[in-house]
């Protein structure tokens, strides 16, 4: 039984990668068995991985959802996607700048909403327990794509000014997706970053906690420099002893308790 969980948000620079690579190193040290998938063409979660694809030498996300489209029931290699970083000792799914296109490459295809979802078979990547997607900032058919196949959704808010910028939007997306392509899709939750302790970052996670109520994590992600080293070194949060790395364990903890709760599957 595996869980694949989309971290969305149309809005640029609330955390989300930060969110995707050290939710899911947190959730690897608690024992579950992690991929990452990277779809966003600015392929900032492979960078932190420290994915260096220079000569094109490994494919990449983008080539697998080409390959996809032509031969959607013949995909049975998968795993031949998959990379592993022995730093941080997790699996992930490269992107690249051909992600770009997406749009463009998938116009055509019938039920192009699915095909990620179709490439995520159980039977190709069920040796995981958790599948964590990097989504992109737009509404587009990448962001349908990550959401459709998802069982459930993570949303960083940057506790910042204009963070409620384009949440409405995301909410509407996500509720037409579940009326009509995934009715089983679930909110895991809205999750606080770049927390500080400003009277107007007090006042967001205030307001969250009103419009999500026990959706909202208990945990916030707070700002800190470390975050930059993090990515600079290539090595996640979780691996260092500071503070954030400690939020994000907690909120891997949340995540399990949540997800089990559930108890669904894609």
């Amino acid at each position: 039984m595996y869980k694949i969980i989309s971290i969305a948000n149309q809005k640029g620079g609330v955390g989300k990668t930060t969110t995707a690579m050290n939710v899911g190193v947190a959730l690897r040290l608690a024992g579950k068995r992690v991929l990452l998938v990277d779809l966003d063409p600015q392929a900032n979660l492979s960078t932190y991985l420290d994915f260096d694809n220079t000569y094109d030498k490994y494919p990449t996300i983008s080539h697998l959802m080409m390959t996809a489209i032509g031969q959607i029931n013949k995909l049975n290699d998968v795993k031949q996607y998959i990379r592993h970083n022995e730093l941080n000792d997790i699996d992930f799914i490269p992107s690249d700048i051909d992600l770009a296109n997406a749009d463009f490459y998938l116009s055509g295809v019938i039920s192009r909403e699915t095909v990620l979802k179709r490439m995520l078979k159980n039977e190709i990547v069920g040796d995981y327990d958790y599948i964590i997607i990097d989504c992109l900032p737009s509404l587009g058919v990448l962001l349908m794509n990550a959401l459709v196949a998802s069982s459930g959704v993570i949303i960083p808010v940057q506790a910042q000014k204009f963070a409620f910028d384009g949440l409405g939007m995301l909410n509407s997306i996500f509720e037409q997706i579940r009326d009509t392509l995934k009715p089983d899709l679930e909110l895991v939750g809205v999750l606080p970053t770049m927390v500080d302790n400003t009277n107007a970052s007090k006042r967001i996670v205030e307001k969250l906690k009103e419009n999500y109520r026990d959706k909202l994590f208990n945990t916030v992600i707070h700002r800190a420099a470390e975050a930059v080293e993090s990515t600079d070194k290539h090595k996640s949060l979780c691996l260092y002893k500071n503070r954030v790395g400690e939020e994000y364990k907690a909120i891997a903890a949340e995540i399990i308790e949540r997800t089990d709760q559930k108890n669904g599957t894609v």
